[in-house]
């Protein structure tokens, strides 16, 4: 395995490592949101449901449901070493209940989209988003990540925090379009 370095891209060391002979192999985001626009989050729920979809709270009873979401678009994650996603078995999704709360998307009785977050150092902290294929580029994303703002935002959570692979633009679009504003980019650097 290389020896990976994650450097922030403003950080000294970026020009060390070139200089010594290491390259840029991957870059990842990071972003935050202060005291979001409600009605801009609305918007963006009544978007979806407007277009036929639910948009509620998952318990841990659709644990299954959104380890099958994973698995589906499990492929579809971008690999790198600092945004690296593993599904992993249905126990580890059923893990993520109590600690992190869970919004999906709904065609019918199909889970298409989801978010999942926690509370984490006063914020809340996406720790993915995830939509099948079918259903990309239909405002899902902004929905459910909108319902998880609005539902912390009722527990009096007014920051929150995200990240991601620069591969994925989509994925970083759709939380700019929640007012989210990039904070941070990352590289990977490895040896040649």
């Amino acid at each position: 395995m290389p020896d990976y370095q994650i450097v922030r891209d403003d950080d000294p060391r970026c020009a060390e490592l070139e200089a010594a002979g290491y390259r840029v192999v991957a870059e990842s985001w990071a972003v935050r949101l202060f005291d979001p626009d409600r009605e801009l989050l609305e918007s963006a729920v009544r978007r979806a449901t407007a277009g036929g979809l639910t948009i509620r709270e998952l318990g841990p009873e659709s644990a299954e449901v959104l380890h099958n979401l994973e698995k589906a678009n499990e492929p579809d994650y971008p690999y790198t070493p600092a945004t690296h996603r593993v599904v992993g078995e249905l126990a580890d999704t059923r893990a993520l209940w109590p600690a992190h709360r869970v919004f999906g998307a709904f065609d019918g009785n199909r889970l298409v989209g989801a978010t999942v977050i926690r509370q984490k150092d006063g914020y809340g902290d996406t720790a993915f988003t995830s939509v099948l294929g079918t259903h990309r580029r239909r405002g899902v994303a902004q929905a459910v990540k909108a319902a998880s703002i609005l539902a912390f935002l009722d527990i009096g959570i007014s920051r929150f925090s995200t990240g991601g692979a620069a591969a994925n633009q989509a994925s970083l679009q759709a939380n700019q379009s929640l007012g989210y504003q990039l904070t941070e980019q990352w590289r990977t650097y490895a040896p040649e």
